[in-house]
């Protein structure tokens, strides 16, 4: 309420003789001055009831003439009375205030505007606040009440969706897949609605026995907004849900615009378990439809998508099982044939043939084998023989075998000169089996070589 002071008491609240409202009675037999402004009460000096009440009065008075806007959520007209009553509630929050309008202005603005005022419109009152201090109620006094253009809304809708996209409300990543055949279905429908049955009977047709649960809500008006989203919260935290379904008919833009308020939208946003949106008919796209997890253009095709043909997939399995069979079929002959080729070959009519035919390669391999060594060993033998006849020819061995000798001087040396030997000399010879010594008797000098 702001800071509150003391001022002349109000037309509502009786005073004395003095001019001052009474206080109450006077504490410990004395008359104790009250606080002068809020923030000086204490336990022992506290203003009166009546006394908040008319310092409430006196600040909102001081208010001026002020534009809002909500949503009416309940207007029973009074016929034959001078004063009109409604309730007047914020289209985001939580949140209503009682409205009066005197009777002959409330016919005048709708002789003027050319619409009734209705409880579900969306509407902005021109109102000068009142207190009322018996009550200690808050209400509006209005002498103008506006309906809110559809295209006024809609703007404000085309606002919204652009600034839920640049939060990435709408990316296809966020999006949670649908489950192939879910344990229960959620479905958030209206009071005995056509899409209840819409969705129940297409699905359990596709599906027999498929167990949902059901919350009935206002799917359109006032109530629409807090209910919706009080139900697909409630559905969200069920376990057992594993797919929710949001299904309205068709009907006019005014009645679809719940499933475009923001706290809905974002409530479907927050929701873990995939949401199915169908509202309306296929040209209808509320913000619901872009945060859902699928859109379906009907009521109808909601209850295709969310739970698979029976009868569908016990034909595909009839015919995979078929296939399957098939396929295992044509494996089993193409194997049996192969065996009755293996099975045919001579080999196996007689297992010792292979052992003789390889028998046979052995002792064929055996006999090249032993000409090829023996014929390698005779050439061998034949140059190993020639090598010797070459040695021996070569050898000093092979000289002396052919009757020649070597004589060797006492210290070893080979004498091949006569004048290496004088008479007397001891000599040693070397024969082919043997050795001899014997002395030099006589010498005689070598005769030059004739030209």
């Amino acid at each position: 309420m702001g800071h509150v002071t003391d001022s002349a008491p109000s037309r509502n609240t009786p005073a004395n003789a003095s001019g001052t409202a009474p206080l109450g009675p006077p504490a410990a037999g004395a008359n104790r001055p009250l606080a002068r402004l809020a923030r000086e009460t204490t336990p022992d000096n506290p203003w009166p009831l009546r006394l908040l009440s008319t310092k409430i009065d006196e600040y909102v008075n001081k208010m001026t003439f002020v534009w809002v806007e909500g949503q009416i959520v309940q207007f029973n007209r009074r016929p034959g009375s001078g004063m009109q009553y409604l309730t007047l509630r914020d289209a985001d929050a939580d949140m209503s205030m009682s409205v009066s309008v005197f009777t002959r202005e409330l016919a005048a603005i709708e002789a003027s505007t050319g619409a009734q005022v209705t409880e579900g419109a969306r509407v902005v009152v021109h109102a000068k606040p009142r207190f009322w201090t018996k009550r200690g109620s808050l209400e509006l006094r209005a002498d103008d009440i506006r309906p809110v253009g559809i295209g006024d809304l809609l703007a404000r809708i085309e606002q919204l969706r652009r600034v839920l996209a640049a939060e990435g409300l709408f990316d296809a990543e966020r999006k949670h897949p649908l489950p192939f055949l879910p344990r229960k279905v959620g479905l958030v429908c209206g009071r005995n609605a056509k899409a209840k049955d819409d969705v129940i009977v297409n699905a359990r047709l596709r599906w027999a026995g498929l167990p949902f649960e059901i919350r009935e809500v206002a799917v359109q008006g006032a109530q629409a907004v807090r209910e919706v989203t009080a139900a697909i919260r409630e559905l969200d935290a069920d376990p057992l849900v594993d797919v929710i379904v949001v299904a309205r008919g068709g009907g006019a833009v005014e009645d679809l615009l719940p499933f475009s308020d923001e706290g809905l939208v974002r409530a479907a946003a927050a929701a873990r378990t995939p949401i199915v949106s169908a509202i309306g008919h296929e040209t209808d796209c509320p913000l619901l439809d872009l945060v859902a997890d699928y859109r379906a253009s009907t009521p109808t095709d909601a209850a295709r998508r969310i739970v698979p043909d029976l009868a569908e997939e016990t034909m595909g399995l009839d015919q995979a099982r078929e296939r399957m069979r098939t396929v295992v079929s044509a494996r089993l002959d193409a194997e049996q044939r192969g065996l009755d080729q293996v099975r045919a070959r001579p080999v196996l009519a007689d297992p010792t043939l292979i052992v003789r035919d390889r028998i046979a390669e052995l002792d064929l391999a055996r006999d090249r084998m032993r000409r090829a060594l023996s014929s390698v060993l005779s050439l061998a033998h034949a140059e190993l023989h020639a090598d010797h006849a070459r040695l021996r020819a070569l050898s000093p061995q092979g000289v002396l075998d052919r009757g020649y000798a070597i004589l060797r001087s006492p210290g070893g040396g080979i004498i091949t000169s006569a004048q290496q030997l004088s008479k007397g000399d001891l000599i040693e010879g070397v024969l082919a089996q043997g050795r001899m010594v014997a002395q030099v008797v006589g010498t005689t000098k070598p005769t030059a070589p004739s030209s």
